[in-house]
């Protein structure tokens, strides 16, 4: 979203951005940005409004529920005071809650909404077997309807979510007034600028004890989303290669669990989150990356991290359900091996392949790079969104009495 923003002020528009406070990396407020509710900060292409995000253990799901809805609430008051009338409206999910939030705002001033899913919720707690009330399901999911239903248009990265949301747009009982709603696919993008290949015996290597490894990688957010206990299963098989490392570079809810299932194997590592700025360096690290989904979850989400490893050039084994664009994605690039998810058995020998045969995993990386290469740029996608918001702006106006819009462009 960072990325997107970026290059439509580079277009020249005017944004007000709500977000929250910094607190993903540590799961509390980072150390400077405390004591305030709400901080706003100006730009020259206008403002930031960061509010409080109350962090709470991600497997506390009555906890995060709450903790939602309290930043839901404050980003909504944010949205409608003090920054001026917006040409449209643009929230993400999730958490779900954000769409109301969206919404409300672009009901408010009579402007257009466009939701972007990065993630179907709740479909992605439910197959996890996070939320398993009924009661909270049903909630869920009727929120996920409304939302949809009075949504503009409905942004999402693949023809699988698509198919996932206008299935449910169509089961839904829509009003003349909401049966317009559009699903738009505007991929997940990757700044081959950037990321790029890099050498293997880097610095990130001399730092943790990797030189001379084959090093398998998982860097991402170690979540409850990700079967990750395929690494360990794969670790623990190969245990007899001195020379092959597995190294699970990030933090999150499953990572304590992880850590203690993998106590004493000297060939996992746990490596905790890096800068940003370090990013190709971390996956130039690897010999072979991993993408590990759990059975169900490669129909509701697409990892970005899919992308960031083939612009690094690096090959890939992916746990995912078939046919999902993920398990697209790297057999049309030839960029790794996919295999079922939550199958251990398979996923070790994907490894075994790629780490025997290093000049044929080096040619799958490369292929990786080649295929990127020709994805969407971060400008592309700025552009399909600026197009969206022209198209529904010009709809509405043509179905209202003549406002004034508020000008994104300082030459409008």
């Amino acid at each position: 979203m960072a990325s997107i923003a970026s290059e439509l002020t580079r277009r020249g528009h005017e944004l007000h951005i709500v977000t929250s406070l910094p607190w993903y990396r540590l799961h509390d407020i980072e150390p400077g940005w405390n004591g305030q509710l709400v901080r706003h900060e100006r730009t020259e292409w206008g403002c930031i409004t960061r509010v409080h995000p109350f962090p709470t253990d991600k497997a506390n799901l009555p906890a995060r529920a709450m903790a939602f809805g309290g930043f839901t609430v404050l980003a909504a008051i944010e949205g409608l005071v003090g920054h001026g009338r917006p040409d449209a409206v643009l929230s993400m999910s999730p958490p779900l809650t954000l769409g109301a939030a969206g919404w409300s705002v672009a009901q408010w001033y009579r402007v257009p909404f466009v939701f972007n899913i990065q993630d179907v919720f709740p479909d992605v707690a439910v197959e996890l077997g996070l939320l398993t009330n009924r009661g909270a399901i049903a909630a869920s999911k009727w929120l996920e309807r409304v939302t949809y239903r009075h949504a503009d248009a409905v942004t999402v990265l693949s023809e699988d979510l698509a198919d996932n949301v206008r299935a449910k747009l169509a089961t839904a009982s829509r009003s003349a007034s909401t049966a317009s709603t559009r699903v738009v696919v505007i991929p997940n993008f990757i700044d081959t600028d950037w990321i790029r290949p890099g050498e293997r015996e880097n610095a990130y290597r001399r730092e943790h004890g990797l030189e001379g490894k084959r090093v398998v990688m998982y860097a991402g957010n170690v979540g409850l989303s990700q079967s990750l206990d395929l690494l360990v299963d794969a670790a623990s098989a190969l245990s007899g290669e001195a020379d092959t490392v597995f190294v699970i570079n990030g933090g999150g809810a499953a990572r304590p669990a992880l850590e203690r299932r993998a106590a004493g194997m000297p060939n996992v590592r746990f490596v905790g989150m890096q800068p940003k700025a370090r990013l190709p360096e971390v996956l130039a690290a690897a010999d072979v990356q991993v993408v590990p989904l759990k059975r169900g979850l490669a129909r509701a989400s697409v990892p970005s991290k899919l992308y960031s490893i083939l612009a690094a050039a690096r090959p890939l084994v992916a746990s995912v359900d078939p046919g999902t664009e993920v398990d697209r994605a790297v057999r049309q690039a030839g960029a790794g091996l996919t295999v079922p998810p939550d199958e251990p058995v398979a996923f070790t020998a994907a490894i075994r392949q790629l780490l025997g045969a290093p000049a044929e995993a080096e040619g799958m990386g490369a292929a990786g790079r080649r295929w990127v290469e020709a994805w969407l740029s971060p400008a592309a996608v700025a552009e399909q969104y600026e197009s969206l918001f022209d198209e529904l702006i010009a709809e509405r106006a043509s179905h209202q009495s003549p406002v004034r819009l508020g000008a994104h462009r300082p030459s409008e």
